[in-house]
Protein backbone atom coordinates (compact mmCIF):
# COMPACT_ATOMS: atom_id res chain seq x y z
CA UNK A 1 0.00 0.00 0.00
CA UNK A 2 1.52 3.85 -0.86
CA UNK A 3 2.08 5.71 1.96
CA UNK A 4 2.57 9.73 1.74
CA UNK A 5 6.11 8.79 2.19
CA UNK A 6 6.30 6.74 -0.91
CA UNK A 7 6.99 8.70 -4.39
CA UNK A 8 3.93 6.99 -5.74
CA UNK A 9 2.30 7.82 -2.36
CA UNK A 10 -1.29 10.21 -1.81
CA UNK A 11 0.89 13.11 -2.43
CA UNK A 12 1.40 12.39 -6.01
CA UNK A 13 -2.62 13.09 -6.18
CA UNK A 14 -2.21 15.90 -3.70
CA UNK A 15 0.92 17.24 -3.03
CA UNK A 16 0.07 20.05 -0.45
CA UNK A 17 -0.49 16.84 2.22
CA UNK A 18 2.88 15.67 1.83
CA UNK A 19 5.59 15.78 5.03
CA UNK A 20 7.96 17.23 3.44
CA UNK A 21 8.27 20.91 2.55
CA UNK A 22 6.65 21.80 -0.48
CA UNK A 23 6.58 24.84 -2.50
CA UNK A 24 3.02 26.13 -2.39
CA UNK A 25 2.69 28.96 -4.55
CA UNK A 26 3.56 25.93 -7.06
CA UNK A 27 1.02 24.04 -5.77
CA UNK A 28 -1.97 26.53 -6.02
CA UNK A 29 -0.86 26.93 -9.10
CA UNK A 30 -1.48 23.37 -10.65
CA UNK A 31 -4.36 23.38 -9.16
CA UNK A 32 -6.07 26.17 -10.29
CA UNK A 33 -4.69 24.77 -13.62
CA UNK A 34 -6.18 21.45 -12.95
CA UNK A 35 -9.32 23.35 -12.01
CA UNK A 36 -9.51 25.30 -15.20
CA UNK A 37 -8.71 22.23 -17.61
CA UNK A 38 -11.36 20.09 -15.44
CA UNK A 39 -14.10 23.11 -16.12
CA UNK A 40 -13.29 23.89 -19.94
CA UNK A 41 -14.11 19.77 -20.64
CA UNK A 42 -17.34 19.43 -19.01
CA UNK A 43 -18.14 23.07 -20.92
CA UNK A 44 -16.69 21.44 -24.16
CA UNK A 45 -18.33 17.93 -23.98
CA UNK A 46 -21.91 19.61 -22.45
CA UNK A 47 -21.58 21.34 -25.79
CA UNK A 48 -21.24 18.54 -28.06
CA UNK A 49 -23.91 16.62 -26.66
CA UNK A 50 -26.37 19.38 -27.61
CA UNK A 51 -25.75 17.76 -31.64
CA UNK A 52 -25.49 14.61 -30.59
CA UNK A 53 -28.45 14.20 -28.78
CA UNK A 54 -30.84 17.28 -29.46
CA UNK A 55 -33.36 15.44 -31.62
CA UNK A 56 -33.52 11.90 -29.12
CA UNK A 57 -33.81 14.25 -26.48
CA UNK A 58 -37.11 16.11 -27.40
CA UNK A 59 -38.29 12.56 -28.42
CA UNK A 60 -37.78 11.74 -24.91
CA UNK A 61 -39.15 14.60 -23.27
CA UNK A 62 -42.20 13.77 -25.69
CA UNK A 63 -42.65 10.24 -24.50
CA UNK A 64 -42.04 10.91 -21.08
CA UNK A 65 -44.63 13.97 -21.08
CA UNK A 66 -46.81 11.30 -23.25
CA UNK A 67 -46.77 9.00 -19.95
CA UNK A 68 -46.94 11.96 -17.41
CA UNK A 69 -50.08 12.52 -19.00
CA UNK A 70 -51.47 9.05 -18.64
CA UNK A 71 -50.69 8.71 -14.86
CA UNK A 72 -47.21 7.27 -15.18
CA UNK A 73 -44.90 7.48 -12.39
CA UNK A 74 -41.14 7.84 -12.50
CA UNK A 75 -38.59 5.36 -11.21
CA UNK A 76 -34.79 6.03 -10.89
CA UNK A 77 -31.84 4.30 -10.41
CA UNK A 78 -28.04 3.68 -10.07
CA UNK A 79 -25.18 3.12 -7.85
CA UNK A 80 -22.83 5.34 -5.70
CA UNK A 81 -22.91 8.83 -7.48
CA UNK A 82 -25.18 7.84 -9.79
CA UNK A 83 -27.55 6.74 -7.17
CA UNK A 84 -27.15 10.12 -5.77
CA UNK A 85 -27.86 11.40 -9.31
CA UNK A 86 -31.07 9.30 -9.41
CA UNK A 87 -32.30 10.92 -6.01
CA UNK A 88 -31.44 14.38 -7.83
CA UNK A 89 -33.69 13.33 -10.81
CA UNK A 90 -36.50 12.00 -8.95
CA UNK A 91 -36.54 15.21 -6.76
CA UNK A 92 -36.44 17.09 -9.40
CA UNK A 93 -39.26 15.78 -11.19
CA UNK A 94 -41.53 15.07 -7.48
CA UNK A 95 -40.56 18.80 -6.58
CA UNK A 96 -39.75 20.86 -8.92
CA UNK A 97 -38.25 24.51 -7.99
CA UNK A 98 -40.50 27.27 -9.14
CA UNK A 99 -37.53 29.32 -10.00
CA UNK A 100 -35.93 26.79 -12.33
CA UNK A 101 -39.63 26.19 -14.40
CA UNK A 102 -39.89 30.03 -14.66
CA UNK A 103 -36.65 29.93 -16.35
CA UNK A 104 -37.00 26.78 -18.46
CA UNK A 105 -40.18 29.09 -19.87
CA UNK A 106 -39.77 30.29 -24.00
CA UNK A 107 -39.46 34.14 -24.16
CA UNK A 108 -42.76 35.99 -24.52
CA UNK A 109 -43.42 38.56 -27.55
CA UNK A 110 -42.66 41.88 -26.79
CA UNK A 111 -46.13 43.46 -27.50
CA UNK A 112 -47.70 40.54 -25.95
CA UNK A 113 -49.33 41.32 -22.51
CA UNK A 114 -47.31 38.88 -19.52
CA UNK A 115 -48.75 36.21 -17.89
CA UNK A 116 -47.98 34.60 -14.72
CA UNK A 117 -45.91 31.52 -15.30
CA UNK A 118 -47.44 28.46 -14.71
CA UNK A 119 -46.45 26.16 -12.00
CA UNK A 120 -44.00 23.10 -12.71
CA UNK A 121 -45.78 20.01 -12.84
CA UNK A 122 -45.21 17.45 -9.96
CA UNK A 123 -44.71 14.33 -10.90
CA UNK A 124 -45.10 10.92 -8.61
CA UNK A 125 -41.04 9.56 -8.47
CA UNK A 126 -38.85 7.35 -6.81
CA UNK A 127 -35.20 7.00 -6.38
CA UNK A 128 -35.35 3.07 -6.16
CA UNK A 129 -32.23 2.95 -3.30
CA UNK A 130 -32.93 5.36 -1.14
CA UNK A 131 -34.80 2.83 1.00
CA UNK A 132 -32.27 1.23 2.51
CA UNK A 133 -34.43 -1.21 4.85
CA UNK A 134 -35.77 -2.22 1.31
CA UNK A 135 -31.95 -2.35 -0.41
CA UNK A 136 -30.14 -4.16 2.12
CA UNK A 137 -32.99 -6.77 2.22
CA UNK A 138 -33.18 -7.29 -1.57
CA UNK A 139 -29.34 -7.26 -1.70
CA UNK A 140 -28.75 -9.94 1.43
CA UNK A 141 -32.16 -11.91 -0.14
CA UNK A 142 -31.83 -11.79 -3.18
CA UNK A 143 -28.57 -10.68 -4.87
CA UNK A 144 -27.46 -6.80 -5.53
CA UNK A 145 -27.55 -7.43 -9.01
CA UNK A 146 -31.28 -7.43 -9.01
CA UNK A 147 -31.83 -4.80 -5.92
CA UNK A 148 -33.59 -2.52 -9.23
CA UNK A 149 -35.45 -5.13 -11.26
CA UNK A 150 -37.02 -6.68 -8.34
CA UNK A 151 -38.09 -3.13 -7.17
CA UNK A 152 -39.41 -2.29 -10.93
CA UNK A 153 -41.38 -5.93 -10.88
CA UNK A 154 -43.53 -4.98 -7.62
CA UNK A 155 -44.13 -1.43 -8.32
CA UNK A 156 -43.53 -0.79 -12.12
CA UNK A 157 -46.43 -1.04 -14.26
CA UNK A 158 -46.95 -0.20 -18.30
CA UNK A 159 -46.85 3.58 -18.77
CA UNK A 160 -44.11 4.30 -15.77
CA UNK A 161 -40.79 5.72 -17.08
CA UNK A 162 -37.44 4.26 -15.56
CA UNK A 163 -34.67 6.43 -15.52
CA UNK A 164 -31.14 4.44 -15.30
CA UNK A 165 -28.03 6.20 -14.37
CA UNK A 166 -24.55 3.96 -15.12
CA UNK A 167 -21.24 5.65 -15.94
CA UNK A 168 -20.11 2.83 -17.86
CA UNK A 169 -23.29 1.77 -19.23
CA UNK A 170 -22.82 -1.87 -17.74
CA UNK A 171 -23.91 -1.98 -13.96
CA UNK A 172 -25.63 -5.49 -13.79
CA UNK A 173 -27.77 -4.08 -11.46
CA UNK A 174 -28.73 -1.24 -13.37
CA UNK A 175 -29.12 -3.10 -16.81
CA UNK A 176 -31.16 -6.02 -15.25
CA UNK A 177 -33.45 -3.42 -14.22
CA UNK A 178 -33.90 -1.89 -17.82
CA UNK A 179 -34.65 -4.90 -18.61
CA UNK A 180 -37.70 -5.33 -16.32
CA UNK A 181 -38.82 -2.02 -17.33
CA UNK A 182 -39.02 -2.88 -20.55
CA UNK A 183 -40.71 -6.14 -20.38
CA UNK A 184 -43.18 -4.38 -18.74
CA UNK A 185 -44.01 -1.81 -21.04
CA UNK A 186 -42.21 1.01 -19.46
CA UNK A 187 -40.52 4.55 -21.16
CA UNK A 188 -37.22 3.19 -20.52
CA UNK A 189 -34.39 6.37 -19.90
CA UNK A 190 -30.52 5.52 -20.10
CA UNK A 191 -27.90 7.30 -19.43
CA UNK A 192 -24.61 5.57 -20.24
CA UNK A 193 -20.89 6.55 -20.32
CA UNK A 194 -17.78 5.65 -22.50
CA UNK A 195 -18.10 5.64 -26.20
CA UNK A 196 -20.59 2.64 -26.55
CA UNK A 197 -23.08 2.79 -23.71
CA UNK A 198 -21.96 -0.51 -22.51
CA UNK A 199 -24.36 -3.04 -22.17
CA UNK A 200 -27.34 -0.83 -21.89
CA UNK A 201 -26.53 -0.03 -25.62
CA UNK A 202 -27.85 -3.83 -27.12
CA UNK A 203 -30.54 -3.55 -28.76
CA UNK A 204 -34.02 -3.52 -27.64
CA UNK A 205 -33.25 -2.74 -24.02
CA UNK A 206 -33.22 1.13 -23.29
CA UNK A 207 -35.77 2.79 -25.68
CA UNK A 208 -33.76 6.12 -25.45
CA UNK A 209 -30.48 6.17 -24.71
CA UNK A 210 -27.86 9.17 -23.80
CA UNK A 211 -24.53 8.25 -24.04
CA UNK A 212 -21.42 10.55 -22.74
CA UNK A 213 -18.88 10.12 -25.09
CA UNK A 214 -15.89 10.74 -22.39
CA UNK A 215 -13.03 8.04 -20.51
CA UNK A 216 -13.71 10.34 -17.67
CA UNK A 217 -16.32 9.12 -14.72
CA UNK A 218 -16.11 12.31 -13.26
CA UNK A 219 -17.25 13.96 -16.57
CA UNK A 220 -19.50 11.57 -17.11
CA UNK A 221 -21.43 12.03 -13.88
CA UNK A 222 -21.52 16.28 -14.49
CA UNK A 223 -22.90 15.76 -18.38
CA UNK A 224 -25.27 13.01 -17.65
CA UNK A 225 -26.80 15.23 -14.78
CA UNK A 226 -27.36 18.44 -17.70
CA UNK A 227 -28.60 15.87 -19.86
CA UNK A 228 -31.65 14.76 -16.60
CA UNK A 229 -31.99 18.71 -16.75
CA UNK A 230 -32.43 19.31 -19.90
CA UNK A 231 -34.72 16.29 -20.24
CA UNK A 232 -36.81 17.47 -17.15
CA UNK A 233 -36.92 21.41 -18.64
CA UNK A 234 -38.15 19.97 -21.78
CA UNK A 235 -40.74 17.43 -20.45
CA UNK A 236 -42.00 20.89 -18.65
CA UNK A 237 -42.56 22.63 -21.86
CA UNK A 238 -44.27 19.38 -23.28
CA UNK A 239 -46.68 19.39 -20.34
CA UNK A 240 -47.14 22.71 -20.52
CA UNK A 241 -48.11 22.61 -24.31
CA UNK A 242 -44.96 24.86 -25.41
CA UNK A 243 -43.45 22.47 -27.60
Amino acid sequence: MSTVDDPGGIEALYPFLAPAPVDREAVVADLCASTRRKAGEIVALRRSLVALHGERLVACARAMAAAIEAGGRLFAFGNGGSSTDAQAVAQLFAAPPEAARTAAAPPRPARTAAAPPRPARAVAAVALAQDVALVTALSNDVGYELVFARQLAALGRRGDVAVGLSTSGGSRNVVDAMGEASRRGMVTVGMGGGYDGGAMAQEGRVAYLFVVPSASVHRIQEAQITLCHVLWELTQRVLAGEM
